[in-house]
């Protein structure tokens, strides 16, 4: 390797055997190891970052002042009062429909949606938050105990959402009760009494919660009209009326439920149903998804305390919950069917891969080391093999000029010998090769002067014997 002078062979290994001597020093000792430990606090950082921080989401809620927004809103605070693993941040909207279409449009990660007025091809269900029935009310005397009984009636509807028309009117068209076989009549809550009492209506149906004010208003109103003699229509086709529109729901109203004197309705109900769901994007990881739903159902008391609707929400039929006409979201899946995944579960193979990687690492950083420890031995091994050279070189030198640039080749040797022992980069046994061979070939060029020129010494050489100069070079590579 290039340690000596210009065209010696050893000339050309100079850039690594410099680079060998930097690792010597206790300057880049220090700088590597400082570099070591940053890069490796730097990993330790982030992954107490990425384990330890919360995981953030952001939920779509419309319209900005609904019962939703708010039980969203009371949700996002227990979690920060309990220091949860997962944070929400509300995005506002007007109505369900812009909140599901931000679903849609990937701008948020969880949305509050109505399937029968939007919903969004990557949106899977959470949570049911709540439902609103479709309920149908007539006055006994008007002798209207089924749907089909509604032909040639006057229907008064009462909406409290832009979708709620459209929902009647899907039912009504599978009885065929299509206009002029049927005459709607829009009213406000207000006007249900008057209506009644002029005999405009016959029948009245609206959407709304089973247990919620607005139905029990409603009914207070129909007892009254009717004289506490009211009767509650049933959708007895739910099922095919679900199955043809999958937005819509079966949903059952208990007995009793609407009121408790009389008993309204005086046997379970089944009627169809609209869902305010609590959905997420298809992409999201099933493990934090399975997080929110856990906590969502686990606060239910907290969160009850900003909004009673809470008490509403309820987990997807169970018998169904993979197989939905509304897919629910594996994570949730997961936390219904008690399959959540533990932490080993979700990181065990990549624990397995840093274990083995780092095996690897070793076996790299071993093989370096072995391998900057070949180069140094030979470096040793160049010098050495060149001293035996110039021995040989020597005694076949003819002229002056010859014997001069042998000894000042020499005495170059000498110098890297000299750094060598100073870095510790070779033992004594090497040292002690070194000074023999270094006496050796200061000797047989000392003899071919003499031959040559009849000199003894060589200017520079007076008072210096080699065998003083390389005693502490062996002291060096004896400590």
């Amino acid at each position: 390797m290039v340690l000596g002078t210009t065209g010696s062979g050893y000339e050309r290994n100079d850039v690594v055997a410099k680079f060998l001597r930097n690792l010597r020093k206790r300057e880049w000792r220090l700088g590597l190891g400082a570099l070591i430990l940053a890069l490796g606090t730097t990993l330790a950082a982030f992954g107490y970052y990425y384990f330890a921080s919360p995981t953030p989401f952001t939920v779509a809620v419309g319209p900005r002042d609904g019962v939703e927004a708010r039980l969203m809103g009371a949700f996002a605070e227990s979690l920060v009062e309990h220091k949860k693993d997962v944070r929400l941040t509300l995005v506002p909207f007007d109505d369900v429909r812009q909140s599901a279409e931000a679903l849609q449009q990937k701008k948020v990660d969880l949305a509050i949606v109505r399937p029968d007025v939007f919903l969004p091809d990557n949106g899977l269900t959470l949570s049911i938050l709540r439902e609103e029935a479709v309920l149908v009310f007539a006055p006994s005397a008007n002798k209207i105990k089924d749907i089909s009984d509604l032909a040639k009636k006057r229907l008064g509807v009462v909406t409290h959402h832009e979708a709620d028309l459209p929902v009647l009117t899907t039912i009504l068209a599978h009885y065929d009760l299509d206009p002029p076989n049927i005459t709607l009549v829009s009213l406000g809550t207000n006007e249900v009494e008057a209506a009644f009492t002029a005999k405009t209506v016959d029948a009245l149906a609206f959407v709304a919660a089973p247990v919620g004010q607005e139905a029990a208003r409603l009914v207070q109103i129909m007892l009254k009209v009717s004289n506490r003699n009211v009767t509650v229509v049933p959708v007895k086709e739910v099922e095919a009326l679900a199955l043809k529109t999958p937005a819509l729901t079966s949903m059952t109203v208990p007995a009793g439920s609407l009121s408790g004197r009389p008993e309204l309705p005086d046997d379970d109900l089944k009627t169809v149903g609209v869902s305010y769901r609590l959905m997420a994007r298809s992409g999201l990881d099933r493990s934090p998804i399975s997080k929110i739903t856990q906590y969502l159902f686990q606060m239910r008391s907290r969160i009850a305390r900003a909004t009673i609707s809470v008490n509403l929400m309820k987990a997807p039929d169970n018998d169904t919950i993979t197989s939905a006409a509304l897919p629910n979201h594996p994570g949730a899946v997961d936390y219904f069917n008690r399959e959540q995944e533990t932490f080993m579960d979700r990181y065990g193979d990549w624990l397995w891969l840093v274990l083995f990687a780092g095996g690897g690492v070793s076996s790299a950083l071993a093989w370096i080391a072995q391998f900057f420890a070949r180069k140094r031995r030979e470096l040793v091994d160049e010098v050495l093999d060149r001293l035996t050279c110039i021995l040989s070189e020597a005694r076949q030198a003819k002229t002056a000029a010859d014997i001069d640039a042998l000894h000042a080749e020499l005495d170059n040797l000498v110098t890297h010998a000299i750094r060598y022992a100073r870095r510790h980069t070779t033992n004594t046994r090497a040292m002690s090769a070194l000074i023999l061979a270094i006496d050796s070939a200061r000797a047989a060029i000392a003899d071919r002067r003499r031959d040559v020129l009849g000199q003894t010494t060589f200017p520079g050489e007076e008072g210096l014997e080699s065998s003083s100069k390389m005693a502490a070079v062996a002291r060096f590579a004896a400590e």
